[in-house]
């Protein structure tokens, strides 16, 4: 076993073997040509929607197509029921949307997601939530209410942001409070949905990152680019909750 002092000089070597081959592998200081992304505003305030798909999109769609069969029966959609239509299909029975706002275009349910008290107990098959917790204080609250509305054996596709600009207009109307990452996502359901129920995954990368922040579109980017996975720059995070029915009724 290493003494203390041994222990510092190890980590101090490592330091210095890891500075030295960036050295080796990396432009030097001064060298990056940031073209014409060196600038203080970005290349598009609209998510790269004005130019093409939006990054995040590439990747929520990704996700929910990977999932196609989750979305059957009655689903619940908040804001509106694109994905519902898009991924759905002959599999849905029902479609609901559920918006915050009384008087939304479609909404079929007027509910705030933590104090969704009017909305009825066991009723969903299948819940598509995207890129909507960030604007809910409340997020356990919210959570428990996803849970407790849908059907035993119901299945929840969520995502939410990891990096990402403010979305202003939201920020304005409701807030938006928080950003996630895979850990703070997987303990959040967890506790909810229990152990076992949730699948939690990360997508994006340093250049996907700096793309959607900038305002470019994903096909400003090569597939590889988009596809290439480092867990360390967590674009979108997606959750895939089952709610499991009662030990009794198994």
């Amino acid at each position: 076993m290493l003494s203390s002092d041994a222990h510092h000089s190890y980590a101090r070597l490592r330091h210095w073997l890891f500075v030295q081959k960036q050295k080796l592998t990396s432009p030097p200081v001064g060298g990056v040509d940031l073209g014409e992304l060196r600038q203080v505003r970005p290349i598009s305030k609209h998510w790269g929607c004005d130019r093409g798909q939006a990054v995040d999109r590439y990747y929520i769609e990704n996700f929910l197509n990977s999932h196609v069969d989750d979305i059957h029966g009655h689903v619940l959609e908040v804001g509106d029921s694109r994905y519902t239509q898009k991924f759905g299909g002959a599999r849905v029975v029902k479609s609901d949307i559920l918006h915050v706002q009384e008087g939304a275009p479609g909404a079929t349910i007027v509910a705030d997601l933590a104090r969704a008290d009017n909305v009825s107990s066991d009723t969903f098959d299948c819940i598509i939530l995207t890129q909507t917790l960030m604007y809910v204080y409340d997020v356990h609250a919210a959570i428990e209410n996803l849970y407790r509305i849908m059907k035993p054996g119901g299945i929840l596709l969520t995502t939410f942001p990891g990096i990402s600009k403010i979305y202003r207009l939201g920020m304005n109307l409701w807030g938006e409070y928080w950003r996630f990452t895979t850990l703070s996502a997987q303990k959040l359901f967890q506790e909810v949905f229990g152990e076992g129920t949730v699948e939690v995954r990360a997508y994006g990368n340093v250049l996907s990152a700096i793309a959607f922040l900038h305002g470019l579109a994903a096909q400003e980017l090569r597939k590889n680019e988009l596809d290439y996975n480092d867990p360390d720059y967590e674009v979108i995070i997606s959750a895939r909750a089952v709610k499991h029915p009662p030990a009794s009724s198994l």
